[in-house]
């Protein structure tokens, strides 16, 4: 293999896709203790098909999720999804050398934990769905506590840098996949205005969590430190901590930012 073959050994992605996490995947990566879900309420950004939501309700922990994909039904979600599944496991397949399988174990085991949280989200999001009352909101109206929504009270339909929820509402924000990582497709002000709105909803003592650090080419963001010395001026605690979740080559560390400075650990 040439030298030139080597640098184009990357996971090439068209658009956003859809994630499907799951809630395991979820404690590893953003290091989550009990006492940090217990506090709650959470906000799962850009969550896609990810089961993080489910099984935090069956768990007794209130986590609400965000994402544009909560505009389809189920079952498209669930299409979607195992379509996205098979695709993202090719590409994979490729470059198995080039990943970190020791949580995973294999690029099948893999799948398979893809297919089950898909699962186990649609089939919440689906129970979410029916319970919904059947009057529409009415057209403008807000809500005063991020929770008082005419929609899936669990799946929120929406897009950053602006998200329907009020100030100061979850004790913890987590952003999975998204920022950061499509860094090709989002300018540097997309992504600053982006945490900016994270932040808007995250209460004064609570956090910010964003994984992983990396764009799709599997390089460290390029306005990182930029980004954090501006929120710092604005007196934003920012911090880099380990994540436990190294599948990403390089993908070793999670971003941190606080209000105030008195930690959430």
């Amino acid at each position: 293999m040439s030298m030139n073959e080597k640098k184009e050994e990357f996971y090439g992605q068209i658009g956003v896709a859809m994630t499907c996490r799951s809630y395991d995947e979820y404690l590893v990566m953003f290091n989550l203790q009990p006492h940090v879900l217990e506090r709650g309420p959470i906000l799962d950004v850009a969550a896609g098909a990810s089961s993080f939501a489910a099984g935090a309700a069956s768990r007794g922990y209130k986590v609400i999720a965000a994402d544009p994909l909560y505009a389809m039904s189920p079952d498209q979600i669930r299409d979607k999804g195992f379509a996205e599944i098979e695709e993202s496991t090719a590409k994979l397949a490729s470059l198995q050398h080039k990943f970190d399988w020791t949580y995973y174990e294999s690029i099948d085991r893999h799948k398979a934990g893809r297919e089950t949280a898909l699962q186990l989200f649609a089939h919440h999001f689906a129970e979410q769905t029916a319970e919904q009352p059947t009057e529409t909101a009415s057209s403008g109206a807000a809500s005063t506590d991020g929770f008082d929504h005419h929609y899936n009270p669990a799946y929120v339909p929406a897009y950053l840098p602006k998200l329907p929820f009020a100030d100061d509402s979850f004790s913890l924000v987590l952003c999975s996949h998204f920022l950061f990582l499509y860094e090709e497709q989002f300018d540097a002000a997309f992504h600053e205005a982006a945490l900016l709105e994270l932040l808007r909803v995250c209460r004064p003592d609570g956090e910010v969590r964003v994984y992983p650090l990396l764009s799709l080419r599997w390089e460290p963001y390029p306005h990182l430190e930029e980004i954090i010395r501006k929120f710092k001026d604005r007196g934003i605690a920012c911090r880099l901590e380990q994540s436990n979740l190294p599948f990403i080559p390089g993908s070793t560390h999670m971003l941190i930012m606080q209000p105030l400075t008195s930690p959430l650990v």
